[in-house]
């Protein structure tokens, strides 16, 4: 029998998503057209400073004073840092406490200011932030005590953060779920998908119904050709492990430089001045680019030469800590591999160079999901960036290959080796707090624990079992309750000690030792 306590909760969650993910759209629209219009006017100072020293001089005082000022907000809130999603699932984990108001206005400052001149940052990843912000924010105001419930409109918060970034509220959720939350609860993906939607609908009010990424195609890759995506895949899942590999090195390098963390956001900056007057209308998180790739008309060389500055300068604008994101980057890197590999087989009479725009559309899925080893959401993200349910069949493919690829070269989701390397706060995580916090985890086909009762279960210590979700229907455990596949297991556990608790069921489930 249903419990109508549930179906209340999730009507309140679902209401309390719509209302955060309103209140997100307009934090993120504004974000985001406010990096748009910095972005052109910083391509038009740079066109013009290469006739005008003293334009150069302005500028690079002016960034100069930029970076002291993101320094100062990042020496007093590190946690603004970067993209902002390892921070993000560190928070939802339960290893790290955030100031919300303390966070959601230097991050939209500071990533204005980061992102706008032209480094090679994307906006998303600081939106999710701000969305987890507002969503925290939100529940606060509301004197939420439920920690699940402040978990869900965090979770809320970051999907509408990100459907409105992209215009992609279904990826929004979908992120979320697989990413950063990694849970399936109805009640979070309902409260996850309200946020996106109400969000995203801010969103095409402001910058319109065209999806962000409009790139033409004229055909479908014919089914003769689909071994170009295995292969094509192949190398993307090699790119992406690199891609990895030096992304989590560069704070290594960075700190050889005895830069103090919070200024070495200078570099990029200064360095943006000779990029952005050689290639002004290469700059930025790569929106534009990937759109006006396929017209470029450009040679073999010429790419590999813009995948290289792209690559270079993408790691040495994230590397820094600057507050910007990589999700847009790795889209775009990806696109080029795309470019790239069409036009060598074009070159060796392998593949007509009328299929190079569709390569680009797949090479974007297939590179951000092997990098985040999250491939429904790259599925779904560039089907919904693109505008067109097309591509699903080939999109699936080289994800897939990709994914496989760097899945055997060991490469973890690079969000969370992201949070590994966070200075978590020890003494939070050791605070006594007993069995104030919830866990929910799903049982699926062929798990170790599928057909066992409760009272055979080597549950960890600092657990209690206080229900389960078996459909709609909500069960009182007992000993000789039998757990099935497709259950949702609900746990109480100690807030300090989540996250571990939550690997080691993960561990018991899965039957490892």
């Amino acid at each position: 029998m249903k419990s109508i306590s549930v179906d209340s909760e999730k009507l309140i969650l679902t209401l309390q998503g719509i209302i955060v993910g309103v209140l997100t759209g307009i934090i993120v629209s504004s974000f985001r057209w406010s990096i748009g219009s910095l972005l052109k006017i910083f391509q038009g100072l740079f066109i013009q400073a290469r006739h005008n020293g003293w334009l150069i001089v302005g500028l690079l005082i002016f960034l100069v004073i930029v970076g002291l000022l993101v320094s100062m907000m990042l020496k007093k809130q590190p946690n603004i840092s970067g993209s902002g999603i390892p921070q993000v699932e560190a928070q939802l984990d339960g290893e790290l406490e955030l100031n919300w108001w303390s966070i959601l206005w230097r991050k939209f400052v500071g990533g204005i200011m980061s992102i706008g001149p032209g480094l090679f940052l994307g906006r998303e990843g600081p939106a999710i932030q701000l969305g987890a912000s507002v969503g925290q924010g939100f529940g606060t105001v509301l004197k939420v005590d439920s920690g699940v419930s402040k978990r869900i409109l965090i979770a809320s918060g970051a999907a509408g953060g990100l459907a409105a970034a992209f215009n992609a509220p279904i990826a929004g959720s979908m992120f979320v779920l697989e990413e950063v939350y990694h849970n399936f609860s109805p009640m979070v993906w309902i409260t996850a998908l309200a946020s996106a939607v109400s969000s995203n609908l801010i969103a095409l009010y402001v910058f319109g119904l065209t999806p962000v990424l409009n790139i033409p195609y004229k055909l479908s890759l014919p089914i003769k050709y689909y071994w170009h995506l295995l292969l094509l895949g192949i190398v993307l899942g090699l790119m992406g492990r690199v891609y990895q590999k030096v992304l989590l090195y560069m704070p290594s390098l960075y700190a050889k430089t005895k830069i103090p963390r919070h200024l070495q956001g200078m570099i990029p900056l200064i360095l943006l001045i000779p990029v952005g007057m050689t290639f002004p209308k290469f700059i930025g998180g790569g929106n534009d680019m990937i759109i006006n790739l396929n017209n470029l008309k450009v040679g073999f060389w010429i790419l590999i030469g813009l995948f290289a500055l792209r690559f270079i300068f993408s790691m040495v604008s994230y590397g820094s800590g600057l507050p910007g994101g990589i999700f847009l980057p790795i889209l775009n890197l990806g696109a080029i591999i795309g470019a790239i590999y069409a036009v060598f087989m074009h070159q060796v009479g392998l593949l007509p160079l009328t299929f190079e725009s569709n390569l680009i559309i797949f090479s974007m899925a297939g590179y951000f999901a092997c990098i985040g080893k999250a491939p429904f959401t790259a599925i779904i993200l560039v089907t919904e960036m693109v505008g067109s349910l097309g591509h699903l069949m080939p999109l699936a493919v080289i994800s897939l290959v990709a994914y496989i690829v760097v899945d055997m070269l060991n490469g973890a989701p690079i969000y969370e080796s992201l949070k590994e390397k966070l200075n978590i706060n020890d003494s939070y995580l050791n605070r006594v707090s007993h069995l104030t916090d919830r866990v929910e985890i799903p049982i699926f086909e062929g798990s170790s624990i599928d057909g066992k009762y409760i009272r055979d279960i080597a549950f960890p210590k600092d657990i209690l079992v206080i229900a389960i979700y078996r459909g709609e229907s909500q069960i009182i455990p007992r000993g000789d309750t039998m757990i099935k596949a497709g259950d949702r297991i609900v746990m109480m556990v100690n807030a300090g000690k989540r996250s571990l608790l939550k690997r080691k069921l993960t561990e018991l489930i899965n039957g490892i030792d």
